[in-house]
């Protein structure tokens, strides 16, 4: 039986990364409260947000792993909050789950023949 290239697909969780202090004085630039999104495979950022290259270096490899479905008892399902990679630095980025979004195997694949409209123009076909 031949899969259905249109429907075949996954489901990601949007995250919410939030800027937490742990009471120490930051040493780099962290500001409490200040977040940005994680939807697909884009970062949004609000006006004005900024992070530190350095702590978004701390963040990256984690951020596929948080959007994936995961056993309740797995570590990444359970722990939420990622150091700054400063050993100095009160920094602390605090990564929430938010709604899922489903995303279909033809409009995330960069393999030729399974290519559909991209996820990103969906909207717009």
């Amino acid at each position: 039986m031949e899969e259905d290239k249109e429907g075949a697909g996954f489901w990601l969780y949007d995250l919410k990364v939030e800027t937490v202090l742990d009471g120490r004085t930051p040493v780099c630039r962290h500001i409490e409260g200040e977040s940005f999104r994680v939807e697909g495979e884009t970062l949004v950022f609000d006006p004005g947000t900024r992070i530190s290259m350095y702590a978004l270096t701390a963040l990256m490899p984690l951020l596929p792993a948080k959007q994936r479905m995961t056993d309740p008892n797995d570590w990444i399902s359970t722990d939420a909050e990622v150091a700054c990679p400063d050993p100095h630095c009160g920094g602390r980025f605090r990564i929430t789950r938010l709604e899922k979004r489903w995303f279909t195997h033809a409009g995330t694949t960069g393999q030729p023949d399974a290519r559909g409209t991209p996820y990103w123009q969906e909207d717009n076909a």
